[in-house]
């Protein structure tokens, strides 16, 4: 049985868009494209890459919801016509180009997650056909640019550390474009707000702290597969999709390359980056506080406990010293049961702690902070949070 078949026949309900079978492919770069006019932007920044040693392909998944307005299916359609004129003008290109069309999307489900679990999952038939399990699907946005080194330093990471499952790569909107002056304060705020959370979380001791830009990751294909594929959320799929990455391997963070995220307003998905810039351009969404940094640090404390609730039957939280927010919160999450389950199944410290941060993973430890704030902690100036943050590591 091909490595791929059990996945495709429980997770795939479509057959192939692309007819031409692939013979040999290394790396395929997944883009969901909607409503998109400058999708051969894109294409051309992928285009002045330096050749990988592999084989690249490129999967656009031109996707629109069952309801979906004449003006957009009209975009849709001049797209997927830019790029078979994009195709004839750079034949000599190092990767092929595929612009797949699914059926609408049904409402319920049409968004971010379920274009980018079609475009992956054509992408895992590709590499089955291949025979290729250690394929590299690269996760962009059809607003995105890449650096030049954009695969070669991909391609190495993976060649050099056959270990890691997946990768985060880094990123900078393109705030230079941004005529604007609010939306660029708005866009140099949200990306201080990214690396502030990421740093906090580190800071807490959790082990996979990590950005989740769905333009700029990259998945093994046999991890991809093991893990369940993409899902199908309308927006934030990316963040769980790698936390759920981070859980069946190593995920690293790429640093050596970029991609260049636009900093246009959106209202496409229900957060994200451009629905972010348009709440702040509205006036409705205040970017200048975050998450107080006291609230990480309440959360390193009971982290640092860990090793304490392996040696002990029912822990009592509070005697122990752990912060009233969080004995509050786990009051609600069946956390002694948890625990006790969590033991059941460790036979050693290592294995516990392991077993622990499944429980305690990032899905909850964003669920406790919306919980925690407007109770028990006040939302902190994002300055302010940055500057104790800062302050705790260099103390370290």
């Amino acid at each position: 049985m091909s490595f791929v078949e059990k996945y495709l026949n429980r997770f795939v309900s479509f057959s192939s868009f692309i007819k031409e079978k692939c013979i040999k492919a290394d790396i395929i770069v997944v883009i969901p494209c909607y409503k998109e006019p400058s999708l051969t932007c894109t294409l051309d920044s992928l285009l002045q890459c330096q050749r990988p040693k592999g084989i690249v392909e490129v999967i656009v998944v031109i996707n629109e919801p069952e309801n979906v307005t004449s003006g957009v299916h009209d975009q849709n359609v001049r797209t997927s016509e830019d790029i078979k004129i994009w195709e004839k003008q750079h034949s000599d290109a190092f990767f092929k180009v595929f612009a797949i069309c699914p059926k609408p999307f049904p409402k319920k489900h049409a968004g971010a997650g379920l274009a980018r679990k079609t475009g992956m999952d054509e992408a895992v038939r590709r590499f089955g056909q291949a025979d290729n399990p250690d394929g590299i699907i690269l996760s962009l946005d059809a607003d995105t640019y890449v650096a030049p080194n954009y695969f070669t330093e991909t391609e190495k990471l993976f060649y050099n550390n056959s270990n890691y499952v997946g990768t985060t790569i880094s990123f900078r909107h393109r705030i230079k474009e941004l005529e604007n002056e609010k939306q660029r304060q708005g866009i140099i705020l949200y990306e201080k707000y990214l690396t502030y959370y990421r740093n906090a979380m580190a800071y807490t001791g959790y082990p996979n702290a990590m950005y989740t830009i769905g333009s700029a990751f990259a998945v093994k294909v046999y991890a991809y597969i093991k893990q369940g594929g993409m899902n199908n959320r309308q927006a934030g799929e990316d963040f769980y999709f790698l936390h759920k990455l981070a859980q069946f391997g190593p995920v690293a963070e790429l640093n050596t390359t970029c991609v260049y995220p636009s900093a246009r307003v959106s209202d496409r998905v229900p957060f994200g980056t451009g629905f972010a810039m348009k709440k702040w351009q509205s006036g409705d969404h205040d970017l200048l506080n975050t998450y107080c940094f006291h609230s990480f640090c309440d959360l390193k404390y009971f982290f640092r406990l860990i090793p304490e609730f392996y040696n002990t039957d029912i822990p009592d939280l509070e005697k122990m010293g752990v912060a009233k927010s969080i004995c509050s919160f786990l009051g609600n999450e069946n956390f002694h049961e948890s625990l006790k389950e969590i033991k059941k199944n460790s036979s050693t410290p290592s294995a516990f702690q392991k077993r622990f941060f499944r429980f305690f993973n990032a899905f909850r430890i964003l669920k406790f902070l919306n919980y925690s704030h407007g109770t028990y902690y006040d939302f902190q100036s994002l300055e302010d949070a940055i500057k104790e943050e800062q302050h705790k590591y260099h103390d370290r």
